[in-house]
Parts: structure tokens; C-alpha cells; sequence
């Protein structure tokens, strides 16, 4: 382990002489922290209520998706007690230059600066025995000991929960916004309702959720096969859906490997998620958690939007668009602002009856449908109301269709019910 880290960290025996033994070097650091976050633009933590759910390998793509945009990008992994980054971005036995009396972050290309526990640490198998002071301590050492140099971006691999890392980084960095991470299943989601109760608490800028595993991909046909039967409420209320990454086996196998650059610089599906998701977080346009403080119903989506804004509607079941328009339960509306996707919500149409649905369509803001099938007459009432319609969509997940219709890589395919 370099030498310097850890030993400027706050020790119990500090702590219980009020601090005074280390005072001044960690003054220093924590002047060099705040003159290298000065530098820096933009900080976006990702975080989990819960682990293993993808969170590591969200961050990591986020970063390596923000580097092939030609942004300045630094990655400080801060999950000390399973450092991942280095195996994920095959990194594993790199060790960082000394200078200056601190550390050169890796450099992965000309564009990305990462740092982790991970590299400075004697062996892959050594654990990490901290109490939360001394952890406190080293994310100082962190921010302010290792030569970062103008960042656009840096992104923060947190620990699961909301323990003393994340409570740091938020009290550090108010600034500080956060991408959500968790699968759909109830006991994962409870812990992410948590995790967006502390965001709240401490005031800082959520994003959105990125939702991973919650499918498998076929490695043959591409399909995917839902893993979870998600609860109805599992989502925090509000807080918008900016991705669904299925577990992808090429994923997996990339991450183990040390070959997620080349999984993401490769393309493929879940790989242009991934690559979405860091435009998004790019474009910086996610509503944040003042814009989800208000309880909505279930059937009545708000209406106001602004001059660069859409809402889509398509029928869906299972997470994926269903071929018949009038005769789905359920009903998934995404809204896009100034092109970014912004809120998902879901809403169960009123009984099908003719020409119920372009009005219940209409009384909710929609401007476009999105289906596998419908037929003239119903489409003649829609844009009756001034709804578009596009038809002979294929059954893939409500926001991967509006992102295809977005870039015009939606090639109509076949009205399923052309009567």
C-alpha cells in the first residue's frame, strides 16, 4: 500500500483526544481536496442501497461511455472493501506514480483517470479493517493527494448502503448528483427507497434509477426472459427510470475479463444502454429529485410540459411493448425533454371501448403512440386529436423504443391488426 494513505485518516485514539495529534496534515489535505474539486465540473456518485446489482459496472461504463465523448473523466472507486474497478477495466496490477508527495491516477486512453484501493493494496485477496473515521480520512487522501488535474467529470463508485462513504462524499461534494442502482425485485428496491430517502435528506440531485437484471439475454437470439416478477410499488415513487440493463452472459463475461471497454467500444444492445445512459448523464438534463416531490395517481399523468417536450404512450406487459394496442392492462408513458428521456410511468386505460383510448391518451399529454398493431379506424381517432401513431413496433422494452424513434433507427415493421 502507498504510504501516505491511511496515515493522515482520523484513528480512535484522535478521535477521543479531540483530533489534535493529526490536525494539521489533514487540514492540508482537506485544502488540496477542495482546490482539486474546484477543478473538477461535475460529480456523480453511483450508488445502491443493496450489492450485487451492477453498480460497479454501471459507474465504470458511465465513465468509459463519458471518455468516448471526449470528456475529461476521472473514476475514484471508494468502495474499499470490494474495490472492483481495477478487474473490470483490466487494470489489475497497475500501481499509481508517486509525485509530488501524491499520486498520478491510472490512465486508461488519453481521456480517463482512475484511482482505486484496489491498486494500492499488497495482494487481490487483502482485506480491509476500518472503522468509519479512518475511512473518512482516506476519501480526503483521495480527493485532495492524488493529482486529478481538470476533470469534466468524476465519477464515484460508491459501497452498497448508506454508510460512511456515501455520507461523506455528500457532506464533501453538496454538489454531488447521484445515479441509482438496484434490480426489480422487492427486497432490492426497499433498500433503493432508503438510498433515495438519504439523497433527499442531504439535499443532493438524483438523477434517475438505472434498473439492471431484471431480464436475461439470450447469448443465441438476442430475446430477453424477465428474471423478477417486480411489485407493483417497487420503484421509489417519482424518480425516473433512465435505464434497464439486462444480465447480459457477454457482460458478465467482459467484467470478469477485464474487457468492459471493448464490450462497450464492440456495440450491441445492452451495450448501447450503456452508452445511452452516459449521454444522458452527459446532457445533465435529469429532473432531480424536486421534481418528483408531489404524489401522483396512478391513471392521471400530469399534463404540463414544457416547449421542448414530449410524452410517448405504448401498451405494454412484462416490461416490453405487447402487439395488440386495445386490449393491454397496463400502459407505459415516457416523457422526453429537449430529446432526453425523463420520467417512466406506468397507468392501467380505462375498459376498451372504440375510441376511449385516444381520448384517455389525449386527457394524459400524449403526443405519440407506439404500437405493434392497431388499426385504421383507431388510428384515424387519434390523429383526429393530433396524436401520432407509429405502428409495427416489435416487442422490445418502452424506452429502447422511444430512444430508436428518437435517433430514426425505428423501422416500422408489420401492422399486426391492419383492419
Amino acid at each position: 500500500m502507498w504510504k501516505g494513505i491511511g496515515e493522515e485518516a482520523m484513528t480512535e485514539r484522535d478521535e477521543a483526544n479531540g483530533g489534535a495529534s493529526q490536525d494539521d496534515p489533514r487540514r492540508q489535505t482537506r485544502r488540496r481536496r477542495d482546490a482539486n474539486l474546484a477543478q473538477i465540473g461535475r460529480v456523480v456518485a453511483v450508488m445502491s442501497g443493496k450489492g450485487g446489482v451492477g453498480k460497479s459496472t454501471v459507474g465504470a461504463a458511465i465513465a468509459l461511455g463519458l471518455a468516448q465523448l471526449g470528456r475529461r473523466v476521472g473514476l475514484l472507486d471508494v468502495d474499499f472493501h470490494g474495490p472492483s474497478i481495477p478487474t473490470l477495466l483490466g487494470l489489475v496490477g497497475r500501481q499509481p506514480a508517486s509525485a509530488y508527495g501524491g499520486l498520478c491516477p491510472v490512465e486508461l486512453g488519453s481521456d480517463l483517470k482512475v484511482m482505486s484501493l484496489g491498486f494500492l493494496l499488497g495482494g487481490a485477496d487483502e482485506a480491509v479493517i476500518w472503522r468509519g473515521p479512518m475511512k473518512i480520512g482516506v476519501i480526503d487522501q483521495l480527493l485532495g493527494d492524488v493529482s486529478w488535474g481538470g476533470l469534466d467529470f468524476l465519477i464515484v463508485d460508491c459501497p452498497p448502503g448508506t454508510g460512511d462513504e456515501a455520507l461523506s462524499i455528500g457532506q464533501v461534494i453538496p454538489n454531488a448528483e447521484v445515479v441509482m442502482v438496484g434490480t426489480p425485485q422487492e427486497v432490492a428496491m426497499a433498500d433503493v427507497r432508503k438510498a433515495v430517502a438519504f439523497c433527499l435528506k442531504l439535499g443532493l440531485r438524483l438523477l434517475g434509477l438505472v434498473e439492471t437484471m431484471g431480464t436475461i439475454r439470450c447469448t443465441h437470439c438476442g430475446a430477453e426472459v424477465p428474471l423478477f416478477a417486480r411489485a407493483k410499488a417497487s420503484r421509489p415513487l417519482g424518480v425516473p427510470l433512465l435505464a434497464k440493463v439486462p444480465f447480459d452472459p457477454d457482460l458478465q463475461a467482459a467484467c470478469d475479463e477485464g474487457r468492459l471497454a471493448a464490450f462497450l467500444a464492440a456495440g450491441g444492445t445492452t451495450a448501447r444502454r450503456l452508452l445511452d445512459l452516459a449521454e444522458y448523464v452527459a446532457c445533465g438534463h435529469g429532473p432531480g429529485l424536486a421534481a418528483a416531490t408531489g404524489v401522483q395517481t396512478e391513471n392521471k399523468v400530469p399534463q404540463e410540459k414544457g416547449s421542448q417536450s414530449m410524452r410517448y404512450a405504448m401498451p405494454t406487459a412484462d416490461g416490453a411493448l405487447v402487439m395488440h394496442f386495445g386490449h393491454a392492462d397496463r400502459f407505459t408513458f415516457v416523457d422526453v425533454n429537449e430529446g432526453v428521456i425523463g420520467a417512466v410511468r406506468e397507468a392501467s386505460p380505462p375498459p376498451h371501448a372504440p375510441g376511449v383510448l385516444p381520448a384517455w391518451c389525449k386527457e394524459n399529454g400524449v403526443d405519440i403512440v407506439i404500437a405493434g398493431g392497431m388499426g385504421s379506424r383507431a388510428q384515424s381517432l387519434f390523429a383526429a386529436r393530433g396524436i401520432q401513431v407509429v405502428v409495427g413496433a416489435p416487442a422490445e422494452a418502452p424506452e429502447e423504443l422511444v430512444r430508436r424513434h428518437l435517433s430514426g433507427t425505428l423501422a416500422p415493421g408489420t401492422n399486426v391488426c391492419d383492419h
